[in-house]
């Protein structure tokens, strides 16, 4: 996602949203801050990619129906949630539905800056896996009907003489195809083939 970390601060308190807003962006997080969840999730659709931590209370929403709002309008941004010490349930429920961490007030610097970088490494995945999905279907798309087909089968572990059956072709134009697709994906072994065909969402059917 590039060199800028956006890191969006949703709490009803000032003071946290300024003590936590200076500890991060003296760590080098881009830092937004919203006052409500309301106000956040206003917002929420056009804003860049990035982590938000979430209060748990707060008085207009609570962080479960921020978080619960996000989900529906398949916003999928990592929440932390922030919660007093007492707020064990509320926190292993927020866990449950998504967050990848919480934390309780008061923050300690290391923690935070933990939690925060826990957040950014699954975008980091989860944006890894979308580049490599795009490229594996772009390279499928260079292939002709017949050789996805074969090649579908091969995902799906079957041999080649079962695939010629299914298709009604001979074993020989099987390979003839299996070689012409790996051609033209620029592979050389029969792994790299099935990496890109898993990337691309192959080989899922029975």
């Amino acid at each position: 996602m590039g060199d800028k970390r956006v890191v969006h601060i949703v709490d009803d308190e000032e003071t946290i949203r300024k003590a936590v807003g200076f500890t991060l962006r003296t760590a080098g997080f881009v830092v937004e801050t919203y006052a409500s969840g309301p106000e956040f999730l206003q917002n929420a659709g056009g804003a860049e990619n990035g982590c938000v931590i979430l209060d748990m209370h707060m008085p207009d929403m609570d962080g479960l129906e921020v978080q619960a709002t996000l989900t529906q309008k398949n916003i999928d941004m990592p929440v932390v949630v922030l919660t007093g010490n007492g707020d064990v349930a509320l926190a292993v429920q927020a866990m449950k539905a998504g967050a990848v961490d919480f934390l309780a007030k008061p923050i300690e610097r290391a923690i935070l800056l933990d939690a925060v970088a826990h957040a950014f490494a699954r975008i980091d995945r989860a944006e890894s896996r979308a580049a490599e999905e795009a490229e594996a279907r772009k390279l499928i798309d260079l292939l002709t009907p017949r050789e996805r087909d074969v090649l579908e089968r091969l995902a799906q572990g079957h041999p080649n003489k079962t695939i010629a059956y299914d298709l009604g072709i001979s074993s020989r134009t099987v390979e003839v195809h299996r070689a012409s697709l790996m051609s033209k994906l620029g592979v050389h072994t029969f792994s790299q083939t099935l990496r890109i065909a898993f990337a691309a969402g192959m080989g899922k059917a029975p």
